[in-house]
Order: C-alpha cells, then sequence, then structure tokens
C-alpha cells in the first residue's frame, strides 16, 4: 500500500469511525535506532524514494556507499553520512541491485518502468572510487510494468531476475559490452502483484515477495515455486514490500522482509525460513520509518558506526521533509532479535 492509500485509509476511518486501529497490528516487534540518515530524494510530497542497494568498500569499509531509487527522479549514490555523492537524472526506475563482475566493474542495474507496457532494465557502472554511475544502457525484459529487479554472479555471468507488476518473473543473462543484451533463461510466475526480490548467491536460490500473498522460493533451475512464509497478519502484515538476504555459512543466515502494513520487519532464518523476529525502526536521535519499501542488509565491517554491519530502510513517511532512507547498524538488529 502506498502513502497516498493509506492516508485515505486514515481519514475515512476517522470520519466514520469504523476502524479499531492504524495501522494494522502484527505480532509486537522489538525496537532497534537508525544512527544515520540520507538527504530526501528530490521529489517531495509524492511515494518517490523506494529502494536501496549496498556496495561494500574491503579497504576502507566507511567510504562505502548506498545506491538508491527515486522512482519520479532517478538514482541517488549516497556515503554512509546520508550525503549525496552523485544524482543522475532518471525518471522511471523503481527497484535497484548491483553485482561486483570483477574484471566489468560494479554493475548497477535498476528495473525501468518508464514504459509501462514493456519492461527494461537500465544498467549503470558504479565508479567505485569517484563514486559516479556511468550508465551503460538499457535492454528489453519482456511485457509488463517494470517492478522488481535483483541478481547475482554466477561464474562469469551476470543474472538478473524481473518482476513486472503482472507477476512473471523472469531469469536474464545480461551481456555487457558496447551494446549490452539479454537472454531469457527460465520464466516463472506468482499469482499477484509481486515486488521484494533477493537471491541466494551460494546456490541459486530465488525468493519473491508477493504483496498480498507472501515469500515465493524458487529453487535454482526450478520453474515452479513454494510459499515459504504466508502475509498471515502476524509475521507479515500486508503489503510485503522489499526482502534482504544475509547469507552466513554455507546455507544458514536471514531473511528480511518489509512488513509495510504495520510499519515493521520480520525475519526468517535460513535455510528453513523458520519465523525468527520482528522489529521495527523507532525515533531516537535520527527518525522512524514508516511505510517502507525497499530494504537491503549486508554483514560485514562498515566502519565505527556500522562494525557489524548495515541495514537500509526506505522511510514513506520522512517527518523533516521528502522519503529518504534509514541506516540501522545490522549489529543492533541482530542483538535485539537475539543470534
Amino acid at each position: 500500500m502506498r502513502f497516498g492509500s493509506k492516508l485515505l485509509a486514515v481519514v475515512a476511518c476517522v470520519v466514520t469511525a469504523g476502524c479499531a486501529s492504524i495501522p494494522a497490528a502484527g505480532d509486537p516487534p522489538v525496537e532497534v535506532f537508525a544512527v544515520a540518515e540520507t538527504r530526501p530524494v528530490g521529489t517531495a510530497n509524492e511515494d518517490a524514494a523506494d529502494d536501496p542497494a549496498i556496495w561494500r568498500n574491503a579497504a576502507d569499509p566507511a567510504a562505502s556507499l548506498i545506491v538508491a531509487t527515486d522512482k519520479k527522479g532517478g538514482l541517488y549514490v549516497y556515503g554512509l553520512d546520508g550525503e549525496v555523492r552523485h544524482f543522475i537524472a532518471r525518471p522511471g526506475l523503481n527497484n535497484v541491485d548491483l553485482v561486483d563482475m570483477g574484471a566489468d566493474g560494479v554493475i548497477v542495474f535498476a528495473s525501468d518502468r518508464s514504459d509501462l507496457a514493456q519492461a527494461k532494465i537500465a544498467l549503470f557502472r558504479l565508479d567505485t572510487q569517484a563514486a559516479r554511475l556511468l550508465p551503460l544502457g538499457t535492454v528489453a525484459s519482456g511485457s509488463g510494468e517494470a517492478y522488481g529487479i535483483c541478481g547475482y554472479r554466477r561464474g562469469s555471468q551476470l543474472i538478473v531476475y524481473t518482476a513486472p507488476k503482472q507477476g512473471n518473473i523472469g531469469e536474464w543473462s545480461v551481456a555487457l559490452g558496447q551494446t549490452p543484451g539479454a537472454t531469457l533463461l527460465r520464466s516463472l510466475r506468482v499469482p499477484s502483484q509481486p515486488e521484494g526480490c533477493a537471491v541466494d548467491a551460494r546456490d541459486g536460490t530465488l525468493y519473491i515477495g508477493e504483496e498480498a500473498g507472501g515469500i515465493w522460493r524458487f529453487r535454482s533451475g526450478e520453474t515452479a515455486g513454494e510459499i515459504v512464509a504466508a502475509v498471515d497478519g502476524r509475521m507479515l502484515v500486508a503489503d510485503l514490500e522489499g526482502l534482504a538476504l544475509v547469507p552466513e555459512g554455507a546455507e544458514g543466515g536471514w531473511l528480511y522482509a518489509s512488513s509495510q502494513g504495520d510499519n515493521a520487519y520480520a525475519r526468517f532464518r535460513l535455510p528453513d525460513l523458520a519465523p525468527a523476529g520482528r522489529f521495527r525502526i523507532a525515533k531516537g536521535r535520527v527518525g522512524s520509518t514508516e511505510e517502507t519499501d525497499g530494504i537491503e542488509a549486508m554483514r560485514g565491517d562498515f566502519g565505527p558506526d556500522f562494525p557489524g554491519g548495515l541495514f537500509v530502510a526506505q522511510d514513506g513517511v520522512n517527518e523533516t521533509g521528502a522519503q529518504n532512507f534509514k541506516l540501522v547498524p545490522l549489529a543492533d538488529i541482530e542483538g535485539a532479535l537475539g543470534l
């Protein structure tokens, strides 16, 4: 649900006195706090900020970068202090991810919904030294309105998964070069509108968030999926939005999900997807988050403010201006929920 639709629901409840509570209540979450936030996106008074991706600078962790979308304006590159390092105007980009492709550089790819009937993948190279995005081109990715996106490196291949609003999920091998191209490897499907997308680079398992249904798991190479965590009004309150995967060891780790309907986040244990706690980002020295769309998380050293990892969440109701992104130490979340 977007901010505007929820606002209308609130007004209707006030007028009719027909609602018990806003937002809906899932199982009680623990509270954690952001320690930094990005500058607001340039599009004010609209549902604009959407999805983040993280690049970790192994040589200088505090100089790591966040790439994030203003779907009405373009792509931002932020530092961990929340300041804008670069902005590239490109309206219509919804979700974003990035993959280190070695000699080909750090490749950023975003779902391009500028044509609502024909989805596309917009490609960029992240100049990690200059913190700038260099456009590489756009490739077609089938029919429908582009929405969710994620990917990983499989050998020398860049594999990108697209999740248009119509539910037809595509697995694409993206060829980089002077004229980029994309080859469809596999077609999947979920029953209704998806968005959240995360892939486990260890074995190619794909997770797709169906907003009203739940988290779907697709094993590598298979076309049939299974719901492994349903929208149940307890762990996940519709809409189910962003997904973020934090691997640990050969098959363990955590899958995080944005439970947008009650302004919370759910954690599931890998590989069995057992529920493993809920949390919310509460107001402290940095504001709280509400109406979160995209999230991303990564373990590792990110400097003195984020020594155990980084969790980034879009804030749909930023109290100080246009929408932005909040930064939380991942270690604080893991400590609050318990490992």
